[in-house]
C-alpha cells in the first residue's frame, strides 16, 4: 500500500516515501507541505482542466470531497480516501466498518493546491480493505456550505466503468502533487498480503505514487470525474506480500509488476449511495461488502 504517513511503526510495513518522479507534477517549494501545484499546459485533448480543487489532505494520506450524481447541494458532504487510511487502523479481511463516530478534520485544497480551509467528520460513514480499499467520511458540512464559504466544488463520480487507455491524473492532497498517466489494464485479482482487491485500475509506468498518495482521486482528464481511488503499488518484485501486490487471473495465474502502480474503482460506489448521501448497502445494484 502507498503508505499512510503515522510515523515509524507503521512505515515499517507500507511503502516508503521516495524523491519525486519524473512523472509526478509538483512546484518548486522546498517543504512538501508547502508547495503549491504547478500551472500546467493544456493537454491537447482535455476537456476539463484538472486541478487540485476539491482534494484534500488527510493527516497520513490524501482524499478528496465527492459527490454521486444524486448528490443534493444540502446533504452532508462526502470526503473519500482508502480503508487503510482510517484513523482507527487497518480494516481486517471481511471487517466492513459503517457508520462509526469521528472528528476527524482534513485540509481542503483550492485549484492551485493552497490551503482553502478545514473540514469535519462527523462519521465514517463506510470503510472496508475487503474488495477494494476505500473509507467514506460524512462531514458536519453540507456541499452547499463548502461551495458558499469556500468557493469549492465535489468532485464527481463516474457511475460508468472506466475504460482501458484513458488518460488519467491521480491528485495527492497531501503532497499537493499530480502524476499523470493512463490505465494501462485491470487486474481481475489484486492481492496484497491478507488483503484480496477486486477488478483493480493498473497504472501505467509514469504514475510513480509514493508514500502519502494513498487515497488520492485518479481523475478522467477527459471529464473530471473520479473513476478510482489510488491505494497500492509493488514496491520491489516480491510475490503478493505486504507493500508488493501481485496480480491474479480468473485461472489462477500470477503475474508480478514491480514498479507498478494501482487504484480501486470506484463506479461500484454510487449505488449505494441514496437520499441524503446515506449509504445503504441495500440498494438495488449496490455490490459493495456488507459488515
Amino acid at each position: 500500500m502507498n503508505k499512510p504517513l503515522v510515523g515509524a511503526a507503521l512505515a515499517a510495513v507500507l511503502i516508503g516515501a521516495a524523491s519525486v518522479p519524473a512523472a509526478a507534477v509538483s512546484s518548486d517549494a522546498p517543504a512538501p507541505d508547502k508547495q503549491t501545484a504547478a500551472v500546467q499546459p493544456a493537454a491537447k485533448a482535455k476537456a476539463k482542466a484538472v486541478t487540485f480543487a476539491g482534494t484534500v489532505a488527510l493527516s497520513n494520506c490524501s482524499g478528496s470531497v465527492v459527490r454521486v450524481p444524486s448528490s443534493q447541494p444540502t446533504d452532508p458532504a462526502l470526503v473519500m480516501s482508502n480503508g487503510h487510511c482510517l484513523e482507527t487502523g487497518f480494516p481486517a479481511p471481511g471487517q466492513v466498518i459503517v457508520d462509526r463516530a469521528s472528528t476527524r478534520s482534513f485540509t481542503l485544497l483550492n485549484a492551485s493546491g493552497g490551503n482553502a480551509g478545514t473540514v469535519r467528520a462527523s462519521k465514517i460513514a463506510y470503510g472496508t480493505m475487503t474488495d477494494t480499499d476505500v473509507s467514506l467520511y460524512q462531514l458536519t458540512s453540507t456541499y452547499k456550505d463548502i461551495e458558499s464559504r469556500y468557493g469549492i466544488k465535489a468532485l464527481e463520480l463516474d457511475s460508468a466503468r472506466p475504460a482501458q487507455g484513458k488518460a488519467i491524473t491521480v491528485a495527492s492532497g497531501y503532497w499537493k502533487r499530480m502524476y499523470k498517466c493512463n490505465i494501462d489494464g485491470f487486474a481481475y485479482r489484486l492481492k496484497e498480503g491478507r488483503w484480496t482487491w477486486k477488478d483493480s485500475v493498473r497504472y501505467t509506468s509514469a504514475c510513480q505514487t509514493i508514500g502519502g498518495t494513498s487515497g488520492s482521486p485518479v481523475i478522467d482528464d477527459a471529464t473530471g470525474k473520479v473513476v478510482a481511488v489510488n491505494n497500492t503499488g509493488n514496491e520491489d518484485g516480491g510475490r503478493c506480500t505486504d507493500n508488493n501486490p501481485c496480480e491474479v487471473d480468473e485461472n489462477g495465474k500470477v503475474t508480478v509488476r514491480q514498479g507498478i502502480n494501482y487504484g480501486q474503482q470506484t463506479y461500484t460506489i454510487v449505488p449505494c449511495v441514496g437520499a441524503g448521501n446515506k449509504i445503504d448497502l441495500n440498494r438495488p445494484g449496490c455490490t459493495l461488502p456488507k459488515p
